[in-house]
């Protein structure tokens, strides 16, 4: 099926109808779609970039945040299903990166294809929860003052109250989501994981990312960039072509479609 430009969980502005794969793009916390825009423009022409919009952000302002992860990897994943008629791979940081480990796990429980690969930026193997310590429920000031620590939010945004006041119940949905996650021990994936991480991120040590090898039962490799938490913004270069190193690796034209998966009774 090709991407609708009227699907409210897919934001595609330049749809690839003959790509032989997509690229599911997840957010991080307080994140929206909007930061993978330039992303088609310096990744392969044979991959499809599908950033997805989650409620309360962007053209969804309007709609109610999640506040639990496995709700949102469920309508996520019901959402996503008519597009994984062709090869694809997962892409998300911080938050984003459990919402895609989730739903390969969600996808292989269905007997869906799990991706080619599953790429995970920023943020540590599940099992940790080294980056869960509560703090969705402090005091507004307490709350801003934690999000100028992380250095994710536009210093400019935090010094405007009116907007504040708009993105503090997404943001603070988003925390909730990440910190009242609870790990459950499974079988490992099959596909592939590559973890990314920033050099200078106090948040997430390499450790904590060479952890996620547990996830799978087939390779595993890390890359670390210059910059902090939010990396992949600052070394946005070295990354993307990095990812289209990686993208690279896996032979598309060999890997069945998920229809073939289906048909087949995998």
């Amino acid at each position: 099926m090709n991407v609708s430009t009227t699907n409210k969980w897919l934001v595609c502005p330049t749809p690839k109808p003959h790509a032989k794969a997509r690229l599911f793009c997840f957010p991080y916390a307080g994140g929206a779609a909007n930061i993978y825009r330039n992303w088609q423009q310096r990744l392969p022409a044979s991959i499809e970039v599908c950033p997805v919009q989650i409620p309360g952000r962007g053209n969804r302002l309007s709609e109610a945040p999640y506040k639990d992860l496995l709700l949102l990897v469920e309508a996520v994943g019901e959402a996503l299903l008519p597009y994984l008629d062709k090869p694809f791979a997962f892409f998300g940081h911080s938050m984003g990166a459990l919402i895609g480990f989730e739903l390969a796990h969600l996808l292989r429980n269905q007997q869906e294809p799990e991706p080619t690969q599953l790429f995970v930026s920023g943020r540590c193997a599940p099992q940790a929860g080294k980056m869960d310590e509560p703090t969705y429920a402090l005091p507004e000031g307490e709350f801003i003052e934690e999000l100028r620590r992380l250095k994710g939010t536009p210093r400019e945004a935090l010094e405007q109250p009116e907007l504040m006041q708009m993105m503090l119940p997404i943001i603070r949905a988003d925390f909730e989501v990440c910190q009242t996650y609870e790990y459950t021990l499974r079988s490992p994936l099959t596909c592939p994981i590559k973890a990314y991480g920033g050099l200078q991120d106090d948040e997430v040590t390499r450790a904590d990312l060479e952890a996620w090898g547990q996830h799978t039962s087939a390779n595993t490799r890390l890359r670390m960039f210059p910059g902090d938490h939010f990396f992949l913004h600052s070394s946005a270069p070295a990354l993307l072509q990095s990812l289209a190193r990686d993208l690279s690796v896996v032979n598309l034209n060999s890997i069945p479609a998920a229809s073939s998966y289906l048909n087949s009774g995998a």
